[in-house]
This record gives structure tokens, C-alpha cells and sequence, in this order.
């Protein structure tokens, strides 16, 4: 019979069966759509709120778990260790001097610590990161705690996030590691990659119905096609990576183990392929296809390099269904001019031969608006820093 350490009972009873608070991180503009995923998981998540930049819960450790695997829109999920008030130095030391870091972090772990501050008398970063590493090299030193299990040192890099506002302190440890948009898949990345999380947003908003044929005519890298894909095979978009809280004392990888193999009893066979992408540039075809076919998705996605100007949907498929196009813009396409042809010629082009599909197209500046009657919706849309303008709807006919 296993003998149970003293840090073990305490894991398991403060951090395995108690519930915590989460806080889900999203783009601005994607709450409600992260709301609406972590509703559709139908877990035991209590407290569910939209607030600006994510979405708020409370629940078990094995709920973060399932929503680090499943959400296709949140970039990162928190973990609330604690929160307080402190206006000076004297107080937040005292604090944080008896938080027990060992239930949460291996001995041998020195975390990388994220300090903001706003409207409080301590702004200082540096200095507020150098009390907490001191804290918590303390209180590994001062403990019993982990540095491996079964014989082996697990590392995960593990992230403190300090947020002061008015002086209060609310501190978080990241579950997820790698921003959530790193699927695990991609390789080669293009000039201007967007991002998995806003690619999973953006089909969303455009109501892609995966009965429905998908197209993706200037597909790039094929973010919105392999996006696709995994939601037509109702694959979990972290299948293929791993997550900051394998790197946690509490994690059990044969729990870890057994919520995979539920998920994969909810993998769906795709059907008769229904996502075309194309790109004029073979590199990019090329690079795709290597992509779906190590990834198991070749089969829900037809790979072909032509100009989306070419393309008819009809030689296609004789059903409708939605286009999503991110084109080139900025540096990667050149001057304004060549900017408003461009966006032109796409207006046109889905006004004259896609009649009847729902559309999604990403415009960077207002003035590269469609100037014939569209009828479409827009929506702001944050990508890198960049605000840009997310057009979606149906095509009158």
C-alpha cells in the first residue's frame, strides 16, 4: 500500500476537491462567444459572468482542464489563488508571506511573473514582482514539495499573473502555458498569420454550419480551413498540445487520460469533404496539405492552388454555404491603391457569382468598404493590436 504524504492530503483536499474561481481570457469583442462555448461544454460551472476581457466561473480543476482542451475562442484560462488589499509594502508582504505556493508549484519551478498596476499607490513592477519571487522561493524552501513524480522531473513553465487596481490584488496562476490560439499543428506561418482563437470567432459570427460547404479562397496558411475542420470533426482545438497545469502538483495524468478518451468517443466522421481552400500561391497549398494529412483532417479538406478570381462555387458544389476571406493587406499588399483594387474586385466578385452565400470577409481600414448594396453586418474585429472590420452575412440574390 502507497503511503500518502502530509503535501499530498493537503493537495488533494485545498486544491483537487475544492472549487476555485476561473477567469477565461479573450480578444476584446469575443466574451459572448466564449460565453456561449463554455455554456455548450455543459459542465458544473457555477457563476457563469461575461465581463470585458473574458468570462468569470467557478468549478473544479478537471472543468479548467476540459476548457483549456475545448475552447476554440479564450486565449488563456486563469486560476484565482487569491485576492487583497494592500497600499503599502509592509502589507503586501504580509500578504503574501503565508500563501502556500508549494500546493500549487514544484520545488524546482521558478515562475515568470506578469505585474499591471493602475490608480494604486504601489505602481511599481519590479519591485511587486521581487516580493512575490521572494515569497514563493520562501515558501518551496521552507516546505515539503514536490520536484518530481515517477522519477522524473516534469517542467512546464508556470506564470504568475499580479493585477492591482485601486489597490486591490488579485493574483492567478495561468493553466493554459502557450496562448491558446497555438493549436499544436501549424508550422510555417505567413506574413500576417491570423490567429486560430479569431479565426474560430469570426466562423462563429458568420454562422458556419458545418452541413454547409465551407470555402476559404485566399486560405494562406489555411487557418480558417483547418479551424474548420476540427469543428466539422468536433476535434478539440488543444487535441494536439500541452497545457501549463501538467505542470501542476495536483495534476494526475491518469485523469488527464481518461477525459481525452471521453472526447474522442465525440469525434465525428467528416462525410463527403465540404471545405475547399485555395490560394495562388503553391508554397502555401503545399504547406497545407502537409498539415491536414499529419494531422488526420485530409479528409475534411480539398486542397487546390487557384486564384480566387478563377474560382467558381458552382464547379464547386451545388449547394450554398459560407466564404470566408481574410485577404492581403498592409505591407503585404502594398500601396492604398492597390489596397481599394484588391477590395473592389472582391466586392465584385461575390456580388456576381456567389448569390445566396453567407460571407465573411476581413477589411482593414473603412475606406475599403463595399460601395455596392451587400446588405452585410460589421462588426469590430481585434487582431494584433490592429482594429479591423469584420463584414458577414448573406449575399442578396
Amino acid at each position: 500500500m502507497v503511503k500518502t504524504s502530509p503535501l499530498e492530503k493537503r493537495i488533494k483536499r485545498h486544491v483537487i476537491a475544492r472549487e476555485h474561481d476561473f477567469f477565461a481570457v479573450t480578444s476584446p469583442g469575443s466574451e459572448s462567444i466564449c460565453l456561449d462555448e463554455i455554456k455548450d461544454l455543459s459542465i458544473k460551472a457555477v457563476g457563469l459572468s461575461k465581463i470585458k476581457g473574458g468570462v468569470e466561473f467557478r468549478g473544479k480543476l478537471n472543468d479548467c482542464y476540459l476548457l483549456n482542451l475545448s475552447l476554440r475562442t479564450a486565449n488563456r484560462i486563469l486560476i484565482r489563488l487569491c485576492r487583497f488589499k494592500a497600499t503599502n509594502f509592509r502589507q503586501l508582504e504580509k500578504n503574501i508571506s503565508n500563501f502556500p505556493w508549494e500546493l500549487y508549484l514544484f520545488g524546482n519551478i521558478q515562475p515568470d511573473i506578469h505585474v499591471t498596476s493602475r490608480h494604486s499607490r504601489l505602481y511599481h513592477k519590479k519591485a511587486i514582482s521581487d516580493r512575490f519571487l521572494s515569497s514563493i522561493f520562501t515558501s518551496l524552501n521552507n516546505h515539503d514539495t514536490f520536484s518530481d513524480i515517477s522519477g522524473h522531473i516534469l517542467f512546464f513553465p508556470q506564470k504568475v499573473f499580479i493585477r492591482v487596481v485601486d489597490d486591490q490584488f488579485t493574483i492567478s496562476l495561468d493553466s493554459s502555458g502557450e496562448l491558446l490560439h497555438k493549436r499544436g499543428m501549424k508550422t510555417a506561418s505567413g506574413k500576417a498569420p491570423l490567429r486560430e482563437t479569431t479565426a474560430a470567432a469570426v466562423l462563429k459570427t458568420a454562422n458556419y454550419d458545418i452541413k454547409e460547404p465551407l470555402i476559404d479562397p485566399m486560405c494562406g496558411t489555411g487557418t480558417f480551413s483547418l479551424e474548420g475542420a476540427m469543428i466539422k470533426k468536433n476535434m478539440p482545438p488543444g487535441w494536439f498540445r500541452d497545457f501549463a497545469f501538467m505542470g501542476w502538483p495536483c495534476f494526475k495524468q491518469s485523469s488527464w487520460k481518461y477525459l481525452k478518451q471521453e472526447c474522442e468517443k465525440k469525434l465525428l466522421d467528416t462525410g463527403p469533404s465540404l471545405i475547399f481552400a485555395s490560394d495562388h500561391n503553391p508554397e502555401n497549398c503545399s504547406s497545407l496539405k502537409k498539415t491536414a494529412d499529419k494531422y488526420s483532417l485530409s479528409d475534411a479538406i480539398n486542397i487546390q492552388c487557384q486564384d480566387f478570381f478563377d474560382i467558381l462555387p458552382s464547379d464547386i458544389t451545388d449547394q450554398t454555404g459560407l466564404v470566408v476571406i481574410n485577404p492581403p493587406y498592409g505591407i503585404r499588399l502594398g500601396t492604398e491603391q492597390q489596397s481599394r483594387n484588391l477590395y473592389n474586385a472582391i466586392w465584385e466578385k461575390l456580388s456576381k457569382d456567389f448569390h445566396g452565400w453567407k460571407t465573411a470577409v476581413i477589411v482593414p481600414h473603412k475606406y475599403l468598404l463595399p460601395d455596392i448594396p451587400l446588405e452585410l453586418t460589421s462588426k469590430q474585429l481585434f487582431h494584433g493590436g490592429l482594429k479591423l472590420t469584420l463584414l458577414t452575412g448573406r449575399i442578396k440574390s
